[in-house]
């Protein structure tokens, strides 16, 4: 059964989740089927950004309970273990990843937003981490979740299990933006107009700078970042990208 469905157009791969009968749980079919979606848009040298999306009126409701609880019944991985895969899969992807959230998220689907470089939902899509509802913990998401919230928020929401809206999680971090739900392709569309416009290699780095630690002190740290700066502008991209600014005219890998 096809749970993720796959398209390309230019420079953007779309991966759908396609399970609506249980509200795009993250099952290990399903995420399998993510992975192998990722992998394929990783190779394929003409994608420059990755959109999750769905189909269906809630984006995903968190790990697949009834898998889960059949696993804890018997044996084999949990789909709370294969999360950890997808999630580090998404966060080090080295290509832009955009998340549209055309509605509800829960639990382990709040981390699959977080792990996204970009995040866009509608302002009436509500958001809960319900783990310690259900007498558990939302340990694998808070790899990619605590970065992105406000402290405060946090230790709130993942201790209450309350719903929250767009708005809020706009406002601590866990989008990038909430808009109406008619301006939701429009606000997608315009992010990937703007990241297919950086060099695909200057992109892989930057993320790069934006998930590491920063070292012991700041010289280091700025001593490290000075390299990297350096051998980025002596690239064959880096020569290309300033070219075409004084020349007035796209880079050469912009999608025609």
């Amino acid at each position: 059964m096809e749970l993720v469905h796959t398209s390309t157009a230019a420079g953007i791969t779309t991966l759908t989740l396609d399970s609506p009968a249980n509200r795009n749980a993250l099952s290990s079919t399903l995420m399998t089927q993510l992975l192998d979606g990722l992998a394929t848009a990783l190779t394929d040298a003409s994608v420059r950004a990755v959109v999750i999306t769905h189909t269906g009126s809630v984006f995903c409701a968190g790990a697949d309970l009834k898998e889960t609880q059949q696993v804890t019944s018997g044996n084999g991985k949990l789909p709370a273990e294969m999360m950890a895969d997808l999630l580090a899969a998404i966060w080090e992807f080295p290509k832009p990843v955009v998340a549209r959230v055309g509605g509800p998220a829960r639990a382990g689907g709040l981390g699959l937003i977080a792990a996204a470089d970009i995040a866009v939902c509608t302002r009436d899509a509500t958001f809960a981490f319900t783990e310690v509802r259900l007498g558990v913990i939302p340990a694998v998401i808070s790899a990619t979740v605590l970065p992105r919230l406000a402290p405060r928020a946090a230790a709130e929401l993942y201790l209450t299990g309350d719903v929250f809206d767009g708005a809020r999680a706009a406002e601590i971090g866990l989008v990038t933006a909430a808009v109406p739900a008619d301006e939701l392709d429009a606000a997608v569309a315009r992010f990937c107009d703007s990241l297919v416009r950086g060099g695909p290699l200057a992109l892989a780095g930057t993320k790069q700078i934006l998930r590491r630690t920063p070292g012991e002190t700041v010289r280091a740290d700025l001593a490290d970042l000075a390299a990297r700066s350096a051998g980025y502008f002596k690239s064959d991209e880096g020569r290309e990208g300033v070219a075409a600014y004084r020349e007035k005219r796209p880079a050469s890998w912009i999608p025609q």
